[in-house]
């Protein structure tokens, strides 16, 4: 059965895209780092829970696009193919190099999730009525 001119031209442009995306991981994780060490930095200080939030979150959304980049470049390592094929996405995916791209995304999605259970400061709600 073969595919339609349109179908391969959308997996060339996911492809693009991801490429673009993977090219940013490690600016990425710089991010992830600071966005750790400025929360790190708060709670040493004893910030007001304010600001604990404000931290937390800037550190979910980098973690968040790290992440997004991370499963990006695994797209990118299996290839155009792997958009439309599956068995040849699953074969690709059991190369080590694509393992290992894997393996960075998925850290980074369980140290995500991590976060938004344990790390994100809330913020008590202002009673109605009261200044």
């Amino acid at each position: 059965m073969a595919l339609t001119q349109q179908t391969r031209t959308q997996a060339r442009e996911s492809l693009a895209q991801d490429e673009e995306s993977a090219r940013r991981l490690p600016e990425l994780l710089r991010a992830v780092a600071g966005a750790e060490e400025a929360l790190a930095g708060a709670r040493d200080r004893e910030a007001p829970a304010a600001e604990l939030r404000a931290c937390g979150l800037a550190l979910d959304t980098a973690l968040t696009e790290a992440m997004r980049a991370a499963y990006a470049r695994e797209r990118v390592l299996v290839g155009p193919r792997g958009y439309r094929d599956a068995i040849y996405r699953r074969k690709r995916l059991a190369r080590p190099e694509v393992r290992e791209a894997t393996l960075v995304a998925e850290r980074l999605l369980t140290a995500r999730e991590e976060h938004r259970l344990h790390g994100v400061q809330r913020v008590p709600r202002r009673v109605a009525g009261v200044v």
